[in-house]
């Protein structure tokens, strides 16, 4: 651009404005004022009582985890209750560990899974009262029968659990056999459960009936046999009482198989005096077949005893030859179907 052609005066105005020295521009600065300082009063209360409770805190842990009126020193400083037959030695064994600690560092849900491992307790509940006892409540297991595995003697509750026998204790129980402690707990849960299914059923149909039941055969999952003893053997023909015949008190073994417990058990109590009538000695009876009882299935086979047949209104029919042998057929069909015979060639 020519100088000459556009003066100084126009070429100044022409300059961009951006390119011009601007004038400063005056900041103004704000006082220290009121509000401000009642914000940092507040904050610096807030901040100072924080460090007052974090102080109170930590002298009352300390306290409370190390003073001596926290602490568990002696064993009666556990209260134990709801045991009978749980040593109370077991239980403070476990809370040996705890010693000269304070409780409130004793891990409460560990000990009571470890109380709860021993044999005869079922349940436990572990608590702390301050300031340093602990109170702990069992609930022990209840056992239904003894268990006999060889020439050991045990108890048993109605879970499988085996219990040692206790050196203090009045039990009377029917005794059970066919289960043990190699079994595994399923197995023998499902087991016992048969038999409590057995004896609640037969008390219902009998009053006083577990008193006759002096041992049962858990072998057979499928076939609880139970032996009987001074079984109620009602009336015969003509008024005759059964007691006559001296078998009342002859032990009986009866094969319930697995379910209908208490139809199977009037079945025997209605149909016994008919029976030693008919057989003479009555030693075994095979209740598993329906509306069908066999009296002496040992001996059926051989044709010594027909079996008694048990019609859906009660009476008792004496069979003849065929139909005995024709039952001891099906009675040798059903173990073969059940046990089959293994023939080498």
């Amino acid at each position: 651009m020519d100088a000459d052609v556009y003066p100084q005066e126009v070429l100044a105005d022409e300059e961009p404005k951006y390119l011009r020295r601007q004038k400063p521009l005056e900041i103004k600065r704000r006082k220290f004022g009121r509000k401000a300082w009642m914000t940092y009063l507040r904050v610096s209360l807030w901040i100072a009582a924080a460090l007052a409770l974090a102080g109170m805190a930590y002298v009352a842990e300390n306290f409370l985890l190390h003073a001596p009126a926290m602490t568990l020193i002696k064993p009666d400083q556990i209260h134990i209750a709801g045991n009978r037959y749980v040593q109370a030695a077991s239980v403070l064994g476990i809370f040996a560990a705890d010693r000269n600690h304070s409780v409130l560092r004793i891990p409460l849900d560990q000990r009571r899974k470890q109380i709860e491992s021993l044999p005869w307790v079922e349940q436990a509940a572990v608590r702390r009262a301050l300031p340093n006892r602990i109170e702990v409540d069992i609930t022990e297991r209840t056992p239904i029968a003894f268990l006999r595995e060889g020439s050991e003697t045990s108890l048993v509750d109605a879970y499988g659990m085996i219990l040692e026998r206790p050196l203090k204790g009045d039990f009377h129980f029917p005794v059970v056999s066919g289960v043990s402690s190699e079994m595994p707990i399923d197995e023998r849960e499902k087991r016992m459960g048969l038999f409590a299914g057995f004896i609640q059923q037969i008390q219902t149909a009998h009053p006083g009936a577990t008193e006759q039941v002096s041992e049962v055969d858990l072998s057979d999952a499928e076939d609880l046999r139970a032996t009987l003893t001074g079984l109620p053997g009602g009336s015969l023909p003509g008024g005759v009482s059964s007691g006559d015949w001296g078998q009342t008190e002859t032990p009986l073994l009866v094969h319930f198989g697995d379910n209908d417990f208490e139809a199977k058990y009037r079945t025997l109590l209605d149909n016994i005096g008919q029976w030693r009538a008919t057989a003479g000695r009555v030693e075994s009876v095979d209740l598993r077949f329906s509306r069908e009882a066999v009296v002496n299935p040992e001996n059926a086979g051989a044709g010594q005893q027909a079996p008694a047949h048990t019609p859906s209104h009660g009476a008792i029919t004496a069979p003849s030859r065929k139909p005995a042998a024709k039952s001891a057929k099906k009675m040798a069909q059903h173990r073969d179907k059940k046990h089959p015979v293994r023939k080498s060639v």
